[in-house]
C-alpha cells in the first residue's frame, strides 16, 4: 500500500494523477482538505470487550443511550445482530437475536426517549424497541422473495414508484422535538420521508438524480434542535440541508463524500460528517479520503481529524459515528469490524469559510 500512495505522490508531481484518478474512478480531495484545521485526538485500544466466542462483524451502526450504553448494530455470520455495552465497553446483552427483521444492518439509532431504532437494508424495515429490548413499532415490510438482498438497480434503470409505507433498502433515520420520525430511503428509492410519531406518512422528497432535493445514495440522516434536517447524499459528495417540511435549504458540498453524519445535543450544536474510503481495496483513495470534519451548523468547517488505514487512530469505512459528547466520539468501521472510541483534544478553532 506504501508503495502505491508513493507512486501516486510521484505520479502527481510530475502532472499525471488527475488522469489517473480519473481512470480509476477515484475523486478529489475534499475542498475543505487543504484549510481545515487538524483536531488532535486520541483512541481507546480494544473498546469493545465482548465475551469468549462471540465476535465482531462488519461496524454498522452504534449508538450511544442518556445513560452512556452503547449499541451496535453489525453484520455478521449469523445475519445482523444488535448488542449492547456499558460505558465502559463491557458486554450487556443481545437483543432481538433471531428477529425476523433482521437481515443486513444499516443504523442504531436511540431517540430522546432511550427508545433504539434499527434501520435493516435487507428486510426494507425500520424497527423500534423499547429500552428493555421490546420490539414496539414496525415500519416498512420484509419482502416476500428468497435469494437474500436485492441487488441495486443497474445504471440508468427507472426506478420504481415508491410507496408511503414501504422502503427500498433505507439507510437512516432521525426525529425532531415533536417525535416526527425522518427516514433516508435509500438505495432504491433515493428520498426522504417524514412521518408522525405514531409513522403515519406526512410527506416525501427525492429521486434519483443530482438536482436539488435529488439524491444518490442518500446515506445517514440528522436533525438538529431546530427540526432542520441534514442528509448525507453520499453519491453526489454533498450534504443537503432540508426545512422540517422537507424543503431544500442549502447544501455542502466541501467535506467530501458524506458517509456517516452525526449531530450534536446541547446549546452549541455540531455537524461532523465522514469523508470516509470506500470499501474497494483501492489505496488511491487512501490519499483522497478517511478524514472526518466538524462542522458548525451553517456548514462552516472547524477542523478535521483522522485518516484512512487499518492502525488505531485510522479509519477503514466509518460507516456511523455517535457523538453525544461533543469531543468524545465513536465511529463503527465496515471494514474494519471494529469500534473505535476517540477524545478529541481541540485548540482555539478558526473557522474555514473559505472552504466552503
Amino acid at each position: 500500500m506504501k508503495c502505491h500512495i508513493g507512486l501516486f505522490s510521484l505520479l502527481l508531481a510530475v502532472g499525471f494523477a488527475p488522469r489517473l484518478l480519473a481512470q480509476e474512478n477515484v475523486p478529489p480531495p475534499a475542498k475543505a482538505f487543504a484549510t481545515a484545521p487538524e483536531i488532535a485526538y486520541d483512541s481507546v485500544p480494544n473498546f469493545l470487550k465482548l465475551p469468549t466466542g462471540l465476535y465482531l462483524g462488519e461496524g454498522i451502526g452504534v449508538a450511544r443511550n442518556s445513560k452512556g450504553d452503547v449499541f451496535v448494530y453489525t453484520r455478521s455470520g449469523e445475519a445482523s445482530r444488535l448488542f449492547e455495552f456499558d460505558p465502559k465497553g463491557m458486554f450487556i446483552r443481545e437483543i432481538g437475536k433471531g428477529l425476523l427483521g433482521f437481515q443486513m444492518a444499516h443504523a442504531v439509532r436511540v431517540d430522546p426517549q432511550d427508545n433504539i431504532w434499527v434501520v435493516d437494508e435487507g428486510t426494507d424495515m425500520v424497527i423500534k424497541f423499547t429500552s428493555d429490548g421490546r420490539v414496539a413499532m414496525t415500519m416498512g415490510r420484509r419482502p416476500e422473495f428468497g435469494g437474500g438482498l436485492r441487488a441495486t438497480p443497474p445504471p440508468n434503470t427507472p426506478p420504481p414508484a415508491a410507496e408511503p409505507y414501504r422502503f427500498g433498502r433505507p439507510t437512516d433515520v432521525a426525529w425532531d422535538a415533536a417525535g416526527n420520525i425522518f427516514i433516508s430511503d435509500g438505495y432504491t428509492n433515493s428520498r426522504v420521508v417524514k412521518y408522525d410519531k405514531d409513522g403515519r406518512f406526512i410527506k416525501a422528497i427525492g429521486t434519483k438524480g443530482n438536482g436539488p432535493g435529488q439524491f444518490n445514495t442518500p446515506h445517514s440522516i440528522q436533525t438538529d434542535a431546530k427540526g432542520i434536517v441534514y442528509v448525507a447524499d453520499r453519491g453526489n459528495r454533498r450534504i443537503q440541508v432540508l426545512s422540517n417540511d422537507l424543503e431544500v435549504k442549502a447544501v455542502y458540498d466541501n467535506v467530501g463524500t458524506p458517509w456517516a453524519l452525526c449531530i450534536t445535543p446541547g446549546p452549541h450544536q455540531y455537524l461532523y460528517s465522514s469523508n470516509s474510503n470506500p470499501d474497494n481495496n483501492n489505496s488511491l483513495f487512501n490519499a483522497v479520503s478517511g478524514e472526518i470534519y466538524k462542522m458548525e451548523l451553517d456548514g462552516t468547517v472547524l477542523g478535521k481529524f483522522g485518516k484512512a488505514g487499518k492502525q488505531l487512530k485510522e479509519f477503514t469505512t466509518v460507516h456511523a459515528m455517535d457523538c453525544r459528547n461533543e469531543n468524545d466520539l465513536l465511529t463503527a468501521e465496515i471494514t474494519g469490524w471494529r469500534v473505535q472510541r476517540l477524545t478529541l483534544h481541540p485548540q482555539t478553532q478558526t473557522s474555514s469559510r473559505a472552504s466552503r
